[in-house]
């Protein structure tokens, strides 16, 4: 497998063409649901974050990847976050748009990423927070080797309700 390829996706560095696309899916209310985001982002400010995007995961402690299909086209993308290589984890985050979602584009990401993580940054874990009603993402880490290590009991509040949040670890 190379780095940051698989059969059917790509995993790429962000380009001012992506613009548009984070703006769109930065300023979905349906996203913020998942990512804990209560607020817009602007165009200026996803304009800045691209622009320093070139600078590396280790001074950063971060990365984020966009995701495109055999056919070029972009259909999400995947965040590496929370970067301790001291420790050697990191946090994960997978965001695929919307009518590019159940295609199998999340599970390939994801063993994608696993395998950066593991061969490329020398990673001993990866981690992630998912809500109790999300059974989707749940299923899908879980598939792929994640394991609850956490519960965070009434952590999120959506829609006047409190939800569950659990955390999450794949060891290497």
């Amino acid at each position: 497998m190379q780095p940051l390829k698989g059969k059917t996706l790509r995993l790429r560095a962000m380009e001012p063409k992506d613009i548009d696309l984070m703006y769109v899916w930065e300023n979905d209310p349906e996203t913020w649901i998942y990512s804990n985001t209560h607020t817009p982002f602007s165009r200026f400010y996803l304009e800045q974050y691209v622009i320093n995007s070139h600078c590396d995961i280790y001074t950063e402690k971060q990365l984020r990847l966009m995701i495109d299909n055999n056919d070029g086209n972009t259909v999400g993308a995947v965040d590496i976050f929370e970067f301790d290589p001291k420790n050697k984890r990191a946090g994960i985050g997978i965001l695929i748009s919307r009518d590019n979602r159940r295609k199998g584009y999340a599970s390939e990401t994801l063993d994608i990423i696993i395998h950066y993580g593991k061969e490329i940054l020398g990673l001993h874990q990866y981690f992630c927070n998912i809500g109790n009603d999300n059974k989707n993402s749940l299923e899908l880490f879980q598939k792929k080797g994640f394991e609850k290590s956490g519960l965070k009991k009434e952590w999120i509040l959506r829609e006047n309700k409190w939800v569950d949040e659990h955390f999450l670890q794949l060891f290497f």
